[in-house]
């Protein structure tokens, strides 16, 4: 069950990097969320345009691999939010919209799951995080569906039976493990600050759900297995149409040399 985890007693390297990607967009989500509050829509534009700046930055100094994740994670984030916000009600922003720094943070958020995923600090201790994460989730979904709190979470309850599948059967569970960190941070800041809200009662299951469910990161955590799926098979593809286009060139250069003839 735990085949995909780092090797326990090995020794794992820091790099302050990871730890400053994963230190930086804590805060930003934050500062973000918070500010949108009661922003205007230009604000909320205002707030899409520094998230882009950030993201571009952060992704300077990551490889061609890492670069294409987070570029497919940020499309996959951002048909999935039109689908299940506007489109579907599952959840709302106070504009009904899906706000400017949704994608771009969707890719900063997705970045800082592989970066804490990679850190010596995760690799030290997953398994210890692991059973800190699955107790603090497990209680709160057990609230959830307990009828001691205001609303019922049924559906956080099946969402946290999907994000234990992707933990202990999934091929990247250190990725997912930090996605809890990070999207659970958002999805308290952003409920709790107005930002967005979830619909009591979940418009394709019919079943109550918390703002935000419980088990809401298992969201975030499909985001993060497209991208890192699709990925090898982006670059496949791009090196095989490079491939090609460099082949044409070759021959329309040795066609061209051998007409000059």
């Amino acid at each position: 069950m735990l085949r995909h985890f780092p090797k326990a007693g090995a020794v794992y390297s820091h790099r302050k990097r990871d730890y400053f990607i994963a230190g930086f967009t804590f805060f930003c989500v934050a500062v973000c969320l918070l500010s949108d509050a009661n922003a205007s829509m230009e604000k909320q534009n205002a707030l899409g345009v520094c998230a882009w700046v950030f993201l571009i930055g952060l992704l300077l100094g990551e490889n061609k691999e890492i670069r294409v994740q987070v570029a497919i994670a940020v499309a996959f984030a951002t048909i999935g939010e039109h689908f299940a916000s506007p489109f579907m009600g599952g959840y709302t922003y106070r504009y009904h919209n899906v706000p400017a720094y949704v994608p771009p943070g969707h890719g900063m958020v997705y970045l800082t799951a592989v970066a804490l995923a990679r850190s010596g600090f995760f690799q030290t201790y997953a398994r210890e995080i692991a059973g800190f994460v699955v107790l603090v989730c497990g209680a709160w979904s057990f609230w959830g569906i307990s009828g001691l709190g205001e609303q019922g979470d049924w559906v956080g309850a099946l969402l946290f039976v999907v994000f234990l599948i992707y933990l202990f059967k999934g091929r990247s569970p250190m990725v997912y493990l930090a996605a809890f960190f990070i999207t659970t941070w958002l999805e308290l800041i952003g409920t709790a600050a107005g930002t967005w809200k979830w619909a009591a009662i979940d418009p394709v299951l019919k079943l109550p759900q918390g703002n935000p469910p419980s088990g809401v990161a298992a969201w975030y955590c499909l985001v993060d297995a497209v991208a890192l799926g699709g990925a090898p098979r982006v670059l496949a593809i791009a090196k095989m149409l490079g491939a090609r286009w460099r082949a044409r060139a070759d021959k329309n250069a040795w066609q061209g040399a051998g007409s000059g003839e």
